[in-house]
């Protein structure tokens, strides 16, 4: 990891600055900004525009990474937008890049070769130094602000509020999601320093009616443009949140994109993909639900999910996650809502063992089991004669998600 912005903005230099030459919305935000970021992209796809859309990490592929037009790249495009960024770092004098750096360098090209109407740009860590920060974002968005990269952003909600601030832009819009007090108060003051004008959603956009399920989310909204019915197939009351950021980041961009109208923005809701959060695949018969929830709120958000749906106290869990990560938060937050815990090794260098987690979550919990791999949890729970029907929760790493997305999706487990 390395941030500053000195290596992509002299790799833009050299590539004949991608970058600007695509409008773009920025999206930071602790949870929910990929989930905001997908529902933009496909809003402005509903709306027959060519979109491209650029989110960090990936679950399976790397081509994920990057969509356009809701097409994800092939390993050849990626592989063909990669190489003229390898070619522009190593020429004299040589630019180091990071994974990260090298990656949104190729977003920003295969973009800028698709003659796209609008990119929108996940930001990976904080904001003010990350590399997606030297596109000119239109819109800046803040989905929300939590205690996550503390070592990186800083100890409280403010200091990460101001470093996720940088997206900010001088005379353009700033949508802020809701957000506790403080961190409302400096993402205020930091807009204006920078000159942007600022829009809360939390007042801006009115949800009522929530209704979730494992088959996604329905609710109203009401904006200063307009009211709306919606329907997206992203589960939780915390997507209806997402999606109405979304919608009203497409309205403050509207006037600049006249086809972002009311229906195609009901259609780009319900057209939303976003693997890997709450995400439902079926199993022998059974659901199991998906979700990298690697912080204590989004820990916390799929406990509220079960208990919105009656499935609090039904379900099991198995959990997963990074050694650097809030551990005890994510377990104090999510494994009281559930039947039963598996603890297994995330498959990273970063992971914690089984072991460690049991030693960091028994204060929560006591009666969790370890098990040497998700392959091994998965086959006793779908094994289980005493399983009732209720959903099997995979959560935690966003590592461990895409390798129980990859084995579920092979269909390795039907007919065992």
């Amino acid at each position: 990891m390395k941030l500053g912005l000195a290596a992509i903005d002299a790799v833009c230099e050299r590539l004949g600055r991608p970058e600007r030459s695509v409008p773009a919305v920025i999206v930071a935000g602790t949870n929910g900004k990929g989930s905001v970021a997908a529902t933009l992209s496909a809003i402005a796809s509903a709306a027959g525009l060519r979109a491209g859309l650029y989110t960090s990490p990936h679950l399976v592929r790397a081509g994920e990474r990057i969509r356009i037009a809701e097409r994800e790249l092939t390993d050849g495009e990626l592989d063909a937008a990669l190489g003229p960024v390898f070619l522009a770092a190593d020429a004299a004098p040589e630019v180091p890049l990071t994974y990260f750096e090298a990656i949104t360098a190729a977003a920003f090209l295969s973009f800028a070769r698709s003659s796209l109407d609008l990119a929108v740009l996940e930001v990976g860590l904080g904001g003010r130094f990350d590399a997606t920060n030297v596109a000119p974002a239109r819109l800046s968005v803040i989905t929300s602000i939590g205690l996550d990269h503390v070592e990186e952003l800083g100890p409280t909600l403010e200091s990460i509020a101001r470093e996720k601030a940088g997206v900010f832009r001088f005379g353009r819009p700033a949508l802020v999601g809701p957000c506790p007090a403080g961190a409302r108060r400096a993402l205020a003051e930091a807009a204006a320093e920078t000159g942007a004008a600022l829009h809360d959603a939390a007042e801006e956009a009115a949800i009522s009616g929530i209704a979730t399920s494992v088959d996604g989310t329905r609710f109203g909204l009401e904006t200063p443009a307009a009211r709306y019915d919606l329907a997206t197939p992203l589960a939780g009351a915390h997507q209806a949140v997402n999606a109405a950021v979304a919608v009203r980041a497409a309205e403050l961009i509207g006037p600049e994109l006249p086809a972002l109208e009311k229906a195609a923005l009901v259609r780009g809701v319900a057209a939303t993909r976003w693997p890997g959060r709450l995400e439902k695949v079926s199993v022998r018969g059974r659901v199991v639900l998906l979700d990298g929830c690697h912080n204590p709120a989004g820990a916390g958000a799929i406990a509220r999910f079960l208990g919105d749906t009656g499935l609090a106290g039904r379900v099991r869990l198995i959990f997963g996650a990074m050694a650097d990560k809030d551990v005890e938060g994510m377990a104090a937050s999510l494994f009281p809502a559930v039947a039963s815990v598996f603890l297994i090794p995330a498959p990273s260098p970063r992971g914690a063992t089984g072991e460690e987690l049991l030693a960091r979550t028994s204060a929560v919990r006591r009666d969790s089991v370890v098990r040497p791999s998700l392959e091994a949890a998965l086959r006793e729970v779908l094994a289980d004669p005493g399983a009732d029907a209720a959903p099997i929760i995979v959560a935690g790493s966003l590592y461990l998600v895409g390798e129980a997305r990859e084995r579920l999706l092979s269909g390795r487990f039907e007919g065992e």
